[in-house]
């Protein structure tokens, strides 16, 4: 993993993302101590996981009635 200075790292970003994508992971440091590190993220595609949570509350709450009750009502209770 190669370190870099934050000074460096901001002038050559776009160059650092590229190198990322291709693999590379560095450190960027901050007067000789370790302050980041510029990798890709080890979870994979964090918007798909978002995409597939909020799926899934969507699904959760099919066929979930509240009978006569109104969601205003229960917000209104919920604030006294």
């Amino acid at each position: 993993m190669a370190s870099i200075a934050l000074f460096e790292a901001k002038n050559r970003l776009s160059e650092l993302i590229d190198r990322v994508q291709a693999g590379e992971e560095f450190v960027i440091t901050r007067r000789g101590k370790e302050v980041a590190r510029l990798a890709l993220p080890a979870n994979g595609d964090v918007g798909q996981r978002a995409r597939d949570a909020i799926a899934g509350l969507q699904a959760s709450r099919q066929g979930v009635s509240l009978g006569r009750l109104k969601s205003h009502d229960l917000i209104t209770e919920g604030r006294r």
